[in-house]
């Protein structure tokens, strides 16, 4: 059996091929199985050189972050060193398409998007199981903090929260299909970190003490604003600034803005508006291209609709469920119900106020340590 490892230079994605492929002398006698290192070229770091700044180096590229050229150098190092064939692939296109333009767009709509998300969904597993299946290979594997399990009663495969509840990525992953699922692998759903490291260290890889990388990997700044504003000139897309109001939850008009991508819901910082007492955005109407601010505990509701869920554990329009949903990756999450609605939307309450739900970020709906579907939070009720 052929499986291919999405390699993108990190420790976590040269472990995942080191443990499939064994050592040297198990490739060498035949009895590893076949391993194929394979890398998504996603972004062109040398594009939008005005936000590089100091971070650029010598070859005009950002260092030591997701996608750049740096990791493809590592990655195809740790192929070299585990001796198994490596590929780059080129997939700019696609992302661009998929996750960067959406991206951009989300904020113009007033929303707070979640692009990894996107991008396993879109880029990761659909373009790459593709890609796989092309060369040969009838499984991947990657380096996620997440575990699949197959449950034969019922024909499907579920998807579980990794081991390490610290590195869990399952959140991420809430869009794969149950074909995606059922030819991917997740070598280190059952791994800590601490013992992903120690497995790289003693098997010697060459990244294994190469930090993480938290970065938006296409927002070489970490400033989204900086990059919107940069990828909207270079499309020749750059709006007119148009201002708008800044205006409190009762009406009150405390303020002017000039453009509503500038905010996102919950920032407290750069609103241009002092009442004496913290503000907060509570809310964006871009159909009024306003802003809404106001106390922390305005932020606080039960409420919202989701649109684009994808149903791991099967349900239908009208049937309705008790979960635990995370509304953010970092948000520990709560108690609420969900019920599935046609045309692939939901409605959660939660029993208890959340604070700050946000328009663009993916609901995530849990049993236990099962991710039961998710989707895309698009209205606040």
């Amino acid at each position: 059996m052929s499986i291919a490892v999405a390699m993108s230079g990190g420790v976590d994605s040269s472990t995942v091929a080191a443990l499939l492929a064994g050592n040297n002398s198990a490739i060498a006698s035949g009895s590893a199985p076949e391993v194929v290192g394979l890398t998504m070229q996603l972004w062109n770091q040398r594009r939008l050189p005005q936000l590089l700044g100091a971070e650029a180096g010598e070859g005009g590229h950002a260092s030591g972050r997701c996608c750049s050229l740096d990791d493809v150098y590592d990655a195809r190092a740790v192929a070299s060193f585990l001796n198994i064939p490596y590929y780059v692939i080129n997939l700019e296109e696609q992302f661009e398409t998929a996750v960067v333009r959406p991206f951009v767009d989300a904020y113009l709509a007033g929303e707070t998007p979640i692009p990894c998300s996107r991008c396993n969904t879109e880029i990761k597993f659909a373009q790459f199981l593709t890609t796989a299946r092309q060369i040969g290979a009838e499984r991947i594997a990657t380096g996620h903090y997440a575990r699949i399990r197959r449950d034969a009663q019922r024909g499907r495969y579920r998807l579980l929260r990794g081991v390490d509840r610290t590195k869990d990525q399952a959140y991420f992953l809430f869009g794969l299909t149950q074909e995606q699922l059922a030819h991917s692998e997740f070598p280190l759903g059952e791994m800590t970190k601490q013992e992903v490291r120690a497995v790289a260290r003693a098997r010697g890889l060459p990244v294994a003490e190469k930090p993480e990388s938290q970065e938006i990997c296409f927002v070489p700044t970490g400033s989204y604003r900086q990059f919107i504003d940069a990828y909207l000139g270079e499309q020749q897309r750059r709006p007119e600034p148009v201002a708008g109001e800044v205006v409190s939850t009762d009406g009150r008009v405390l303020a002017g803005h000039t453009g509503i991508q500038n905010f996102t819901v919950g920032q407290r910082k750069g609103l241009g508006a002092a009442t004496g007492a913290p503000l907060y955005v509570i809310s964006i109407d871009p159909a009024k291209n306003r802003v809404v601010v106001g106390d922390d505990c305005e932020l606080f509701r039960r409420i919202f609709r989701v649109r684009d869920v994808n149903w791991i554990r099967p349900h239908s329009p009208g049937e309705s469920m008790e979960a635990h949903v995370k509304i953010r990756h970092n948000h520990p999450g709560a108690a609420a119900r969900v019920e599935a609605h046609e045309a692939g939307e939901a409605v959660v309450e939660f029993h208890e106020p959340q604070r700050a739900i946000t328009p663009g970020q993916a609901a995530v709906f849990y049993d236990g340590d099962e991710v039961i579907g998710g989707g895309w939070i698009s209205k606040i009720l």
